[in-house]
């Protein structure tokens, strides 16, 4: 019997209560405000399940990961980041009665509890990282609107579920389907706002790597994740990652809800680049992640002893295109050293990079770090659009030694 995340009584097994949200919110612990470099000033707080994060917003919560978390090739279940779109967060789940329904221009509809997912279908796993569309969002110059994320907005996990193909062809797909739609527990706050629902395209659907998610890190998921279904599409950006999926629906006319023909939209050109005086007229949905890398040792501010060897560690993350080179710079980007990459963990997971650094003397330096892949993709030098998405310059902390 698969059962529920305990994060309440040890007796709780088949549901978990949390309250309302006010009092999930009152039963969290903060600290002082914290300073994420280059964002706005937050503070370190603790929802149930999860380790102190960084509070954006409480009613949806939004919860970043610190970095230090990085430091792993998976990040933990309790460190994981937090997003939702709408207020009316799921706080129980009852497995008796939750029910996956697939539907709409089907052969027959399907109504599967989470036990007949384990059962019936073949279990799959892939290690993917999620990322937020606007992961480091507080970081664009000119500042744009939004939730202002630092770097931790995304997290490198393993799912496991049953691919979304072997569903839709349990249900049979219909000639003249077009595109497969996805909804999930979370409900609109008030009349009139629209319902979280994201569609694929009908071949992107049936690609053997999207997942219906039942387990991460080989655990249940968290309540906060999405518990007890996700929806993981991997090297796609997170506002594809449906959590608490109750919903899959087969269309056979192209979809215009607002999550997908309204917001996370960005200019149609591979980067998704505009300036800010000369805004892109033509828009699309946002889909693949881009190229990226970040530090994750040292911190920004950090001091350092001189003539000591460093350890400068961090993760470069992409859409699958095979990360095979990282580069640091300790000098401003006057000069380049290729860092050393762990061991790849699938095309889909980010990829760790090392790079030992012995400060010469004193004073104040300057380290970046850039990342390219196989596909001939690199970070760039100047990265704007008007909704903060797809970062993708090469980042620099600041440290001094002495």
């Amino acid at each position: 019997m698969w059962v529920q995340p305990q994060l309440q009584a040890p007796g709780v097994t088949r549901r978990v209560l949390l309250g309302s949200l006010a009092a999930l919110l009152t039963g969290c612990s903060g600290s002082g405000p914290e300073q994420v470099t280059g964002a706005l000033p937050r503070r370190l707080v603790r929802f149930p399940g999860k380790d102190a994060l960084y509070l954006l917003t409480d009613r949806p919560p939004q919860l970043e990961t610190p970095v230090k978390y990085f430091a792993h090739d998976l990040t933990p279940n309790s460190a994981f980041f937090v997003r939702w779109h709408l207020s009316g967060v799921p706080t129980s789940v009852d497995l008796q009665s939750f029910r996956l329904h697939v539907k709409g221009h089907v052969g027959r509809n399907l109504s599967l509890t989470v036990d007949e997912l384990r059962r019936r279908f073949e279990p799959v796993s892939v290690v993917a990282l999620n990322q937020c569309s606007g992961n480091s969002r507080g970081l664009f110059e000119p500042r744009v609107t939004g939730g202002q994320w630092g770097h931790g907005a995304m997290g490198n996990a393993r799912w496991t579920g049953v691919r979304l193909r072997d569903l839709l062809q349990a249900a049979g797909i219909r000639s003249g389907a077009v595109e497969v739609s996805f909804r999930g527990l979370d409900a609109a706050p008030a009349p009139g706002v629209p319902a979280y629902v994201k569609t694929l395209q009908l071949d992107k659907a049936q690609d053997e790597d999207v997942l219906v998610a039942y387990a991460m890190n080989d655990e249940p998921l968290p309540l906060l994740n999405g518990f007890p279904l996700r929806l993981v599409v991997p090297g796609w950006y997170a506002t594809y990652w449906v959590k608490a999926l109750t919903e899959i629906e087969v269309l056979a006319e192209p979809f215009q809800g607002f999550w997908m023909s309204k917001a996370y939209r960005i200019p149609n050109n591979p980067n998704g680049i505009e300036a800010p005086d000369q805004l892109a007229q033509d828009l699309v949905p946002i889909t693949r992640i881009c190229i990226h890398s970040i530090f994750v040792k040292p911190e920004s501010g950090e001091r350092l002893p001189v003539g000591k060897a460093i350890a400068l560690e961090g993760v470069a993350t992409d859409g699958g295109g095979d990360i095979n080179l990282v580069e640091v710079s300790t000098d401003g980007g006057a000069n380049w050293e290729p860092a050393a990459l762990d061991a790849s963990l699938g095309r889909y997971s980010w990829r760790r990079w090392r790079h030992s650094w012995t400060p010469p003397r004193a004073g104040a330096y300057t380290l970046m770090v850039r990342a390219s892949n196989a596909a001939g993709e690199t970070q760039q030098q100047h990265h704007w659009n008007r909704s903060g998405y797809m970062r993708q310059v090469v980042e620099s902390i600041q440290v001094k030694a002495g």
